[in-house]
């Protein structure tokens, strides 16, 4: 794996206010083809980074092989790598990061391709807020890609998905130590039951019923928001977190110049092959919503991947095969 940086100055954001410096981190995988026809893009999620978005979807035995593709992993603006409020310039650190959608960050990834001279891509694909970005790749540059497979995610966040969001911001903000986004110390009570909330929604009901958390290690459902989700949320910067939290929860590939907020108009655009892969029992993205989605892109469809483990599926050994078989069919098409 190779990191490298695109670095660009008076980067204009869509919600207003700008970065006089922004910088985008990504990694590339595998090697670019003389002809630059084997390039996928593969984004970051929430509270991820182009290593555990290497671990969990790429491999020399999966679809996503970096010995027969290129394969760049964008880090999320706010995500700790590329600029973040823990990262940035005193202007814009801590509580004062700006708001920035996921049209920003497929925008300065646009930039960041041109910079490599790369036009046309093979793939997009993503899990969780990678396919958000996915999704938001399709319409903001519909004739740039051949396929597209977001996985376990939308095209715009719905209400119930923000209702989950609004309790992760608040069990931050409440905590006195967390100062309005000024804090001397890691707001740790916050961020505790930040993930405790976490556990509620990441895997589903049947997960818990069969004790699905003892292949973790754990005895019991509070043993496991101890052991699996405190560990993966407590090392993060807390004004990291919020701030990917606004790019989730305002989510919309119609909310674009282009679009105008016409959400049937943003998925009619779509011009590649779509792929959606939602998880059966996924709470914070429920299949519905993809069906609809696949409804209203012309060349979409929406398979279920029939899972107990809700969201988290992309991450269970025994699930691997349906997505797998979703990237292959989609590298095909070219």
């Amino acid at each position: 794996m190779s990191l490298e940086t695109f670095t660009t100055t008076n980067f204009a954001l869509q919600k207003g206010g700008s970065f006089p410096e922004v910088t985008l981190a990504y990694s590339t995988l595998g090697t670019l083809s003389p002809k630059r026809d084997n390039v996928v893009v593969l984004p970051t999620w929430y509270s991820g980074d182009h290593i555990s978005c290497e671990a969990a979807l790429t491999g020399p035995d999966r679809a996503l092989d970096p010995g027969k593709y290129f394969i760049i992993i964008p880090n999320l603006l706010g995500g700790g790598v590329s600029s973040s409020p823990s990262n940035a310039v005193a202007t814009h650190k801590a509580g004062r990061f700006p708001q920035v959608t996921l049209y920003d960050n497929v925008r300065l990834q646009h930039m960041m391709l041109q910079s490599l001279e790369i036009e046309h891509l093979k793939l997009v694909a993503g899990w969780s807020m990678g396919g958000c970005q996915a999704f938001q790749w399709a319409t903001q540059y519909p004739a740039m890609m051949d396929a597209v497979v977001p996985m376990c995610c939308s095209a715009r966040t719905a209400s119930f998905n923000q209702v989950f969001l609004v309790a992760l911001r608040q069990a931050i903000e409440t905590d006195p130590t967390f100062a309005k986004g000024f804090y001397t110390v890691p707001p740790i009570a916050g961020l505790k039951t930040f993930a405790a909330i976490y556990a509620g929604w990441g895997f589903s009901e049947p997960f818990y019923r069969t004790e699905g958390y003892r292949a973790f290690g754990a005895k019991n459902a509070e043993q496991f928001v101890e052991y699996f989700w405190e560990p993966a949320f407590i090392h993060h910067d807390a004004n990291n977190l919020l701030a990917l939290l606004w790019t989730w929860m305002n989510g919309d590939v119609s909310d674009t110049p282009a679009y105008s907020g016409d959400f049937a108009k943003a998925l009619g655009s779509i011009k590649a092959k779509t792929i959606i892969l939602p998880g059966e029992m996924d709470r914070y993205f429920p299949p519905v919503d993809s069906h609809k989605e696949a409804s209203l892109i012309p060349n979409g469809v929406c398979r279920e991947v029939p899972s107990i483990w809700g969201h988290m599926c992309v991450w269970n050994p025994d699930d691997r095969g349906h997505f797998d078989a979703a990237l292959n069919e989609a590298l095909a098409v070219a």
